[in-house]
């Protein structure tokens, strides 16, 4: 990380932080994001930096378990931080309030640095805080990121760090992010020393990529297999034809079709037809685009005929899916049609996890 990009505490006495919480944000990714800072503090005997949970009103916070987090000030107050971050977690739309979002705005102007963690960024990034600049959001929100705020470049690294914004996909990868931040400020010696406290064995850089992609999870000996995924997945509103997919693998259609069944136990037609639902799946979700604009998005010819394909394999119409909302501990059912793409129990409950909005901490 360029050393230029943030302050130096040779400049201020303690480095304020404030984490404005939304509601139902994300506990693990909070709790990442403030414990380095404490373990800097511990460690140096030093108050190098101070923190505060900031409410949009007064009144505990939800976090998306349930949890209840009592915030130390409000956005009613004033407030004088060196960094605010966003902290957000499922159905952030509905729980930003408009009033939150202006104030973010006003706040910007006189805090040096403004950040968001796992789909805080769409928050920024409606308060017009991303425009020109690049991002890093938990992948579940990327597809609405990048239709919706076509001026943010959106990326999918882990974090990323561009001139004064500091954004972070969830989990424990704020953690990371926050260590590159205090080993910016205070050298990396103590940057690696609150990594062995918490018994990180490294620390992940920004760029790395936040999924685990499924051809270097499953295929790592299937390079031609991976070569055809990678290629369904970066041609998602315009599919292409399974023969030119072939036809880039280097292998013939029939060759195609048996790593697919050998390896995914389903045919490449089926599984190109999954990964178009699930991107259908974040835009109905995520966004607020028309489901004949979704239809369009993910390559279906008509809005009818995404529309049955999205009923048949996902179990409920593309309008039931955008009003559909999570009740606390449950998961999706899925159909009989998608689970014939499930190998084994544990690809199941991994599935079964993404399918909840507030997935955003196991790898892909």
């Amino acid at each position: 990380m360029p050393a230029d990009i943030l302050p130096t505490n040779s400049d201020i006495d303690t480095f304020k932080v404030g984490f404005l919480l939304l509601e139902k944000f994300t506990l693990m990714p909070l709790s990442s994001a403030t414990e380095p800072l404490r373990m800097a503090n511990h460690l140096t005997g030093k108050r190098l930096y101070d923190w505060q949970l900031i409410g949009e009103s007064a009144g505990p916070v939800s976090s998306s378990g349930g949890i209840r987090l009592l915030p130390d000030t409000t956005i009613d107050d004033s407030l004088d931080f060196d960094l605010i971050i966003v902290v957000a977690g499922i159905n952030v739309k509905e729980n930003t309030h408009p009033k939150t979002v202006k104030w973010l705005t006003s706040i910007a102007r006189k805090t040096p640095l403004m950040g968001g963690i796992c789909t805080a960024p769409l928050v920024l990034a409606k308060a017009g805080l991303l425009d020109g600049y690049s991002c890093s959001a938990h992948w579940e929100c990327l597809a609405a990121l990048q239709e919706e705020h076509p001026l943010v470049y959106c990326n999918n690294h882990l974090f990323t760090f561009d001139r004064g914004r500091l954004t972070s996909t969830g989990g424990d990868v704020p953690l990371h992010m926050m260590i590159h931040l205090v080993a910016s400020q205070h050298g990396r010696a103590i940057g690696n020393a609150i990594s062995d406290m918490f018994v990180c064995d490294r620390v992940r850089e920004s760029q790395e990529p936040q999924r685990l992609r499924m051809e270097r999870q499953i295929f790592a000996n299937q390079p031609k297999l991976a070569d055809a995924v990678q290629l369904m997945e970066a041609n998602i509103e315009e599919p292409i034809e399974l023969s030119d997919v072939a036809s880039y693998s280097n292998i013939s259609r029939r060759q195609l079709e048996r790593l697919f069944l050998s390896y995914l136990g389903v045919t490449p037609s089926r599984f190109y037809l999954k990964l178009r639902l699930e991107r259908a799946r974040q835009l109905l979700r995520q966004t607020s685009c028309s489901i004949v604009e979704i239809s369009t998005m993910c390559g279906f010819v008509s809005a009818p005929h995404f529309s049955r394909s999205y009923r048949k394999h996902m179990g409920r119409s593309p309008r039931a899916e955008r009003d559909f909302r999570d009740p606390p501990g449950s998961s999706l059912v899925l159909t009989e049609e998608s689970t014939g793409l499930m190998p084994n129990r544990s690809e199941e409950a991994l599935i079964l996890a993404r399918q909840e909005t507030s997935f955003g901490s196991l790898p892909d």
